[in-house]
């Protein structure tokens, strides 16, 4: 299991391998004095960054972009080793971030420059643009299931935009930070990019420095901590909490699609996925035969040896959750597959329990990890119902052969991201925003969304020649006033209502 080897009074930390135990790496732990220096180099690198330009720094991001490509496996090897997943679906990380990094790189320019925007038949004297600047200083803490992928959602479009990062990392997994802000150090140089490594302490000192918006990705307990924090100051932060995903199952759905998904989604780098699947909601006239597609794929899930499809659980306390999730779930439910023999100490096989209390845990909370309900429901409206009647909206997938059907379930889906006969679909596609809505948190990462959200905009109105009207002015004529009265209804008093 990953552990911190320190005392109270600890300056380092040593991460060990999941699967074995092993130690890893070392780390100094930051405190306060070393955010506060931390955030003083950045906000002077901010501002060399700022003065680029959009063209001089997408030049160098996509040369830091290249210098993590060119020793990708290496990068993916230091995943592996912190989270315990196998290598291969590290390997798939970095590739999938590398796209994201790419996108903002390329798409900050035309998203985020100045452009003029129509001012209106009385304002026709006034030139009118919008623009978007950096904030500054974006203090990112990120999680442990992704170490790479899901911080840099934050990482790369705030550095397109134009802000320094200061990049806390979870104590589990702090190697990819270091490893990705030594490439940048060798690529671009500059305090521009910093990782800062640490306990929760470390976070809270980097909340508490001198930044100017963060983005957070955790639990929604320790998200309501940040923000209270962050408020004492005034700093906004974007939040991407967890989910209590559900995937809904038509009774015309490619069932072994659907299948081969629910697997994926929900099994997958040991069920810690905040955007996977831990809900599954079938139309019941296919219940049964949805039911034995999974259980065959499930029953064939390797997880332990060398060719293991998923590793151990990488917070060693995750493994309660599951057990106490697994154990309320039974109550009401049968397991097809697995059970509570299936919680091991560091490994968890596939559990798939059927027809469990919408009141249990395993329904209404996240369990985060490799446990999946299905349940049946008498129609598709049901089974959006059901999704959205839990405190968490973040994502969730719909499987059906009737468009029509896919697009209103999509619709009345209360999340913040939607896929269609796929799980994750919206994943690699960097021009789609991401984040949640509910307890999932708020704000957007990714797409031209996520490059807005680290930025502020700026409006601009250069007054090129006389008003038609003179109207700003304490010594108004009554002309200007009496022309004023009648355009009044003339410009906006002909809409009438709609008839009943």
């Amino acid at each position: 299991m990953t552990i911190l080897d320190q005392t109270p009074a600890a300056t380092t930390l040593t991460t060990r391998n999941p699967v074995d135990g092993t130690p890893v790496a070392t780390y100094p732990i930051a405190g306060p004095a070393e955010l506060a220096a931390a955030a003083a180099r950045a906000r002077a690198g901010a501002g060399w960054w700022h003065g680029l330009g959009f063209d001089g720094r997408r030049a160098r991001l996509l040369a830091w972009k290249s210098a993590i490509a060119l020793r990708a496996d290496e990068l993916a090897g230091i995943i592996a080793a912190e989270t315990g997943k196998p290598h291969g679906d590290a390997v798939l990380e970095v590739m999938l971030t590398l796209g994201h990094l790419d996108w903002a790189a390329k798409n900050a320019k035309p998203v985020l420059r100045r452009r003029k925007v129509k001012a209106g038949l009385v304002n026709y004297n006034q030139h009118a643009t919008v623009g978007y600047e950096p904030y500054g200083v974006v203090a990112v803490i990120g999680p442990w299931n992704y170490p790479f992928y899901t911080p840099m959602g934050s990482i790369s479009y705030a550095l397109a935009a134009g802000n320094a990062v200061l990049f806390k990392p979870s104590e589990l997994t702090p190697g990819p930070a270091v490893w990705i802000a030594e490439r940048w150090a060798e690529a671009v140089g500059h305090d521009v990019l910093t990782a800062v490594t640490g306990d929760r302490g470390t976070g809270a000192a980097l909340v508490a420095a001198d930044v100017d918006k963060i983005a957070f990705t955790g639990s929604t307990a320790t998200a309501k901590k940040v923000m209270a924090a962050a408020a004492e100051r005034l700093v906004p932060i974007v939040a991407e909490c967890g989910g209590s995903d559900a995937l809904l199952v038509a009774a015309d759905a490619d069932l072994d699609a659907a299948a081969d998904f629910i697997v994926f989604g929900g099994l997958g780098n040991a069920g810690q996925t905040c955007a996977g699947v831990e809900r599954v909601y079938v139309v019941d006239t296919v219940r049964d035969a949805l039911v034995a597609k999974v259980k065959e794929r499930a029953d064939r899930v390797r997880t332990d040896g060398p060719d293991a499809q998923y590793g151990p659980m990488t917070l060693p306390g995750q493994v309660d959750v599951v057990r106490r999730h697994v154990d309320d779930a039974l109550r009401t439910g049968t397991a097809v597959v697995g059970g509570r023999d299936s919680i091991g100490e560091r490994i968890v096989s596939p559990i798939v329990i059927t027809d469990v209390a919408e009141s249990s845990l395993a329904v209404r909370e996240e369990t985060f990890g490799p446990l999946v309900v299905i349940n049946p429901v008498a129609s598709m409206d049901e089974a959006v119902r059901r999704a959205n009647a839990v405190e968490y909206g973040l994502t969730a997938a719909v499987f059906t052969r009737d468009k029509t059907v896919a697009n209103r379930a999509a619709a009345a889906l209360r999340v913040g991201a939607v896929s269609i006969n796929s799980v994750l679909g919206f994943a690699g596609v960097a021009a789609l925003p991401f984040g949640g809505v509910k307890s999932s948190g708020f704000g957007r990462i990714h797409g031209a969304d996520g490059l807005r959200e680290f930025s502020v905009v700026k409006s601009i109105a250069r007054q090129t020649r006389g008003a038609m009207l003179d109207l700003l002015t304490l010594e108004r004529t009554e002309k200007d006033l009496h022309t004023a009265t009648r355009m009044i209804p003339m410009l906006h008093g002909r809409s009438k209502p709609p008839k009943p």
